[in-house]
């Protein structure tokens, strides 16, 4: 049965994903040099052009980070260099946001938690009953003391609060943030240069102190919050200042130092959907990884936007990349509040406290709006005029059928100030966000069930709540059982493969609704979701397997934790189907850091590719060791995954949004034994797979299979191996839209000119002259639509009509004056671009008056670069440039041109 009869609902509503389109910092480059060249010397010797931004005089890369002094000459220039003997690689320094992540929760109660008493000593630890911990089994481990004794994690993030009782309190030798490196100030935004110093790397935006707490917090906290890994210190990389971006430039320098101060593991959480391992920090990462160091980036939160949506860093061919699953439960903080029936005695309840939280000692009567605990649209509409004076009570009303803050006008328009709602599901309680009601003073929810008794005991009986100001009142934890996604894939974790069809993720750790530490000034504790949690974790269990096993091999730490990790069903967020996701979502499945501690079966790799029908490798190869003291027979099988179509059935080129159209065609899998065989003790045997893509799906629609090979030991041990392929041709997949892809006016609606359209440019020298950026000018504004990626686009200006004399060459096949500035470029991700054109050319000339027209081509995936046949191509209407006369004229509205570049993107 094809799933998608169970999606079709779904799928209708889901539209199409035209997903984020990455950004660059203009005019900056990170250069490659060969190993021979003295870096300080080929800097200055280039300083009369750029300014120095980063020195990345590292073992593993030897490079530099530069900005031109003239951003429209920075292509041109830039390329000269690229051309130069000591230049081995050039490319753009790319913007990373904060990872997107969702905060569910955070402590508001800050003094009382950075007083309580954590021990500083490490101590064997109590049973482990943590949830992440206990669905990977890193609990298991932890129950027989390994801890991760003795390994350095490096952290690259926004730093860490070491102040944090639970992460130590201190910084430097004998603490758990034993070191690090501040690669940027506090003032640092991703558009400036970076302040790089020895100043201890003091987190100021939290995300980096919640992933340090998800590795390695001290128990004893108030919260039970417990770090996978509680032995190992911890090294603090920052690469994010106090607000804005970073800079892919930095966090190479921050790997390649964490690499050189002897990190055993280095984990970062940050990246944005790509889908090519030639990036340069997905290079790096590779680097370390080669040479020893293993490498867990966050799989990226693109998961909403389909499939090819593997994340920076993690596409590296040696990464691993981390998918998020949903926490088997939903913790929850709730603060102790007491109540009172008809002068009896005072009971407790607890409460989530929301925004407005003004509940300054309050003690008043409790007014239920409804008796009736079932009608959702209590409060939904105005009250009746029979309601009283609500100001002397605090208000308890149903949570669901219109949004919080429609029920709070409502209450407030009758004198309501404080307001409990009680929820509509037994799913504990939500912090209600209400900041902007005025008249509003405080918000809170309780759970259903005391709704339910509170409602029906204040029929008959008068209620008193008493609530004490958050910030004094006790905060404890309330874990809901999460039945409807815990144990499963976030909705909004990344899918792969790869443009080259490599499998990512690697496998998965619990990601959604994660209980960590937080900045001390912001309430020491947060919940939060996202693969930014995922990540981490799994670097936490590779530090206990090197404890475990004495083995710091990141190629037989990966096949260990992938061989053992636990497939999952699919989910979409409401409903789980009987079909193992995609392994292009979940990779191997769930970590299972016991079995893979102890195993002694052992994989050769930890995933197979069998690429897309023009380039399949129909028989891939694996070795399987037996590691045991005993003989073992194995039994090979097959376990096919949902096949997931890239495209929607409309026809339209874009992928389609989450959830994918799944099917249960499966590929057909043949081994060379396909018979049981044994293995002695120290003995390995090379298996042969043989692969036949599912038959009868739309190839045109890019479907891919996937699924597991699985290996059944005699001695109880059960191995699964993930595998991916396309069945259809990438190659052949339209990359350029051409609705989308166009030149527009500036001074006009985003739409195509009309042939003959006239652009008048200020004089050559003058672009940014704001004496002729007025409204006599009118500057081509380049659209360009990728459906997918493309590892190079080019934008050509072709001459029709121009000045005898003008310099025309050819360029794959096109008769063409040059690229347009600041192209081609390489490497891009889908997305729609826009860009304003000033007529300059990369090389840095002017094009000079004429007719013209932009012929702008993205290479195919899979494409030869010096094919003109393997680009798709759109053609411009003609137009013509020219230029205003040198002199002095009033000055209209003034504004900046801009030169086509990624720094200028409308994201969809």
């Amino acid at each position: 049965m094809a799933l998608s009869r169970l999606l079709v609902g779904l799928l209708a509503a889901a539209g199409l994903a035209l997903a984020k389109t990455p950004r660059v910092l203009p005019g900056a480059f990170i250069l490659e040099y060969e190993d021979e060249v003295d870096i300080d010397s080929h800097l200055s010797s280039v300083q009369h052009l750029a300014s120095t931004r980063l020195k990345l005089d590292h073992k593993l890369f030897k490079g530099a980070s530069i900005r031109f002094h003239d951003v429209d000459k920075a292509q041109h220039h830039a390329e000269l260099l690229a051309s130069t003997p000591h230049v081995k690689k050039i490319w753009p320094v790319y913007l990373y946001d904060i990872p997107e992540h969702t905060i569910h929760w955070t402590a508001e109660d800050a003094t009382a938690m950075a007083a309580q008493d954590v021990p500083t000593a490490r101590q064997a630890p109590p049973p482990d009953t943590f949830s992440p911990h206990v669905m990977t089994q890193v609990n298991r481990l932890r129950d027989e003391g390994i801890v991760g004794q003795g390994i350095k994690i490096a952290v690259v993030d926004s730093g860490i609060d070491y102040t944090h009782p639970a992460l130590g309190g201190c910084f430097g030798p004998g603490c758990l943030v034993s070191s690090g490196w501040d690669f940027v100030g506090d003032a640092f935004t991703g558009q400036n240069t970076p302040v790089p110093g020895p100043d201890p790397p003091l987190d100021c935006g939290g995300h980096g102190t919640h992933v340090a707490g998800i590795i390695a917090a001290q128990e004893g906290n108030p919260y039970g919050v417990i770090g996978a890994a509680t032995g190992v210190t911890l090294s603090a990389y920052r690469v994010f200042g106090c607000s804005g971006t970073t800079t892919d430039d930095v966090v190479i320098a921050a790997f390649n130092k964490a690499y050189e101060d002897g990190a055993d593991i280095i984990t970062a959480s940050l990246g944005r959907p790509s889908g090519w391992k030639e990036e340069p920090w997905s290079v790096a990462v590779s680097r370390i990884v080669e040479n020893g160091v293993p490498c867990t980036i966050s799989a990226d939160n693109s998961g909403g936007y389909g499939l090819f949506q593997s994340g920076t860093g993690g596409d590296g061919k040696r990464a691993t990349a981390i998918a998020s699953v949903d926490n088997i439960v939903t913790p929850q903080i709730f603060k102790t509040a007491s109540y009172m029936v008809e002068g009896g005695l005072n009971e407790p309840f607890g409460y989530a406290p929301g925004v407005p939280n003004a509940w300054l000692n309050v003690t008043l009567p409790l007014w239920a709006v409804s008796f009736n605990t079932t009608d959702p649209s209590v409060a939904c509409s105005p009250l009746s005029s029979q309601s009283p004076n609500l100001s002397g009570y605090v208000v308890l009303v149903r949570r669901g059928a219109c949004d919080f803050d429609q029920k709070l006008r409502n209450l407030v328009a009758k004198g309501a100030h404080h307001v409990l709602f009680y929820n509509n599901q037994s799913t504990g309680a939500v912090n209600v966000s209400a900041p902007n009601i005025p008249g509003l003073q405080a918000v809170g929810m309780v759970t259903a069930e005391q709704g339910a008794t509170w409602t029906a005991l204040s029929s008959s009986q008068n209620i008193t709540v008493a609530l004490a100001d958050p910030r004094m009142a006790t905060s404890y934890v309330v874990a809901t059982a999460n039945n409807m996604t815990g144990g499963y894939m976030s909705t909004y974790t990344g899918w792969g493969p790869t443009y080259e069809v490599d499998l990512k993720p690697q496998f998965a750790a619990p990601g959604g609704k994660i209980l960590s530490t937080y900045l001390t000034k912001s309430g020491n504790y947060m919940v939060m979701s996202g693969t930014s949690m995922a990540a981490p974790f799994v670097a936490a269990i590779y530090a206990l397997l090197m404890s475990a096993r004495g083995t710091k091999d990141p190629q037989t730490l990966e096949s260990l934790i992938s061989s053992t990790s636990n497939p999952v069903l699919f989910n979409d967020g409401e409903t789980t189907y009987p079909v193992l996701a995609p392994t292009v979502q979940q990779g191997s499945g769930i970590v299972q850091a016991y079995d893979a501690a102890y195993a002694t079966s052992l994989l050769s790799v930890s995933r197979l590719s069998f690429n897309d029908t023009d380039n399949i490798r129909p028989v891939q190869h694996f070795t399987i060791s037996n590691n045991g003291s005993e003989p073992v027979f194995y039994t090979l099988s097959h376990a096919g995954a949902a096949t997931a179509y890239t495209l929607p059935s409309d026809g339209s080129i874009y992928p389609a949004k989450f959830p994918a159209e799944l099917h249960d065609d499966y590929a057909t899998i043949e081994f060379s034994d396909e018979e049981p065989f044994i293995l002695s003790a120290g003995q390995r045997k090379v298996i042969s797979v043989t692969a036949t893509p599912p038959a009868g799906l739309d190839a045109r629609r890019l479907p891919v299979y996937s699924g597991y090979i699985a290996i059944k030991g005699s001695d109880g041990s059960g191995l699964s191996l993930p595998y991916v392929g396309v069945a259809g041709s990438l190659h052949s997949a339209t990359i350029l839209d051409a609705a989308q892809t166009f030149v527009a006016r500036f001074r006009g609606p985003l739409v195509s000119i009309s042939a003959n359209h006239t652009f008048i440019l200020p004089p050559p020298g003058h672009d940014n002259d704001p004496l002729y950026i007025n409204n006599l000018t009118d500057f081509p504004r380049i659209a360009i639509g990728l459906a997918l990626g493309s590892a190079l686009v080019r934008i050509d200006v072709v001459p029709v009509s121009v000045p005898s004399g003008t310099h025309v060459g050819v360029s794959v096949g096109l008769r063409t004056l040059g690229d347009v500035f600041k192209t081609p470029e390489e490497y891009h991700s889908r997305g729609q671009q826009y860009g304003y054109w000033g007529g300059a050319l990369s090389n840095g000339e002017q094009i000079p008056a004429g007719t013209y027209k932009l012929v702008i081509r993205a290479l195919k995936i899979f494409g030869d670069r010096d094919k003109a046949d393997d680009y798709e191509t759109v053609e411009t209407p003609e137009f013509s440039i020219r230029y205003m006369d040198l002199e002095p004229i009033p000055a209209g509205p003034r504004r900046r041109q801009r030169g086509w570049d990624r720094d200028h993107v409308r994201n969809h």
